[in-house]
């Protein structure tokens, strides 16, 4: 043992607290590649939808294809989370972290394995199938709500923003109510058999959309546990969140 170590407490002191501070940058560089997973399922939905419009089937397939992009992104932070507990004993704030995420990574995964069912519908319909317009506007507005849930939930983690975590739901509700109306619509679509088909199809396709706004609010479950150390649901109406909406977007 060297005279540093033995007679000069101050030294083991300085070396915990180098310790401390690398930790500190491995996490922030794993929240950083986790919260990019956000990004990543935000393209992938982007081009999803584009399939969708467009009913392109060689899109579709892309993204099928590309879903191991954001698979290889929460094997990797699951990875490295594992790495990290291994080296480290985090106290409790970090430990709150670590543990959401990792359920942000569930969720991400999740969307994304979504994004691919939606891609799997499409070539169901045929290359030009009984599209009806009511019916594919209302889905077109779902996915853009989505996506700016997907977003809305990237920025609440990153800033700690209880705020617009709690808001996630009330975005989410107009998820839920064109979900709804694309139930009702399919339902009185008519007697044509491939019209019929094409609207069940697209029920599917809502529910899928519907699924990743749910994600979304649960990320925003997250970023309420990393700052109180409690998890609640926000839906839960025994806890009711205070609906607010932000006063204005920020940029």
């Amino acid at each position: 043992m060297s005279p540093a170590s033995s007679d000069n407490p101050g030294s083991d002191s300085a070396l915990t607290a180098a310790g401390r501070a690398h930790f500190r940058q491995q996490l922030e560089q794993l929240e950083q590649r986790a919260l990019g997973g956000l990004g990543l399922v935000s393209e992938q939905l982007d081009r999803t939808m584009e399939a969708l419009e467009q009913q392109d089937v060689e899109l579709a397939e892309m993204v099928i294809a590309d879903d191991d992009r954001v698979d290889g992104r929460y094997l990797e932070v699951h990875q490295s989370v594992l790495s990290l507990l291994a080296l480290q004993a985090p106290v409790a704030g970090d430990l709150r972290l670590v543990a959401a995420l990792l359920h942000v990574m569930k969720s991400v995964e999740r969307m994304g394995d979504q994004c691919v069912n939606i891609a799997k519908v499409i070539p169901l319909s045929g290359h030009e199938p009984p599209v009806r317009h009511e019916v594919l506007e209302r889905l077109l507005k779902m996915g853009a709500a989505a996506r700016a849930e997907i977003m809305q939930s990237r920025r609440a983690f990153s800033e700690r923003d209880m705020a617009l975590a709690e808001d996630l739901v009330y975005r989410d509700r107009e998820i839920n109510r064109l979900n709804r109306e694309i139930f009702q619509l399919a339902l009185e679509i008519g007697d044509d058999p491939d019209t019929r088909e094409w609207a069940m199809h697209m029920i599917l396709v809502a529910r899928a959309i519907e699924r990743i706004g749910d994600n979304a609010v649960d990320i925003g479950e997250q970023v309420a546990f990393v700052i109180t150390g409690l998890f609640r649901e926000f839906s839960d109406s025994s806890h009711p969140v205070a609906w607010r909406r932000p006063a204005a977007p920020r940029a």
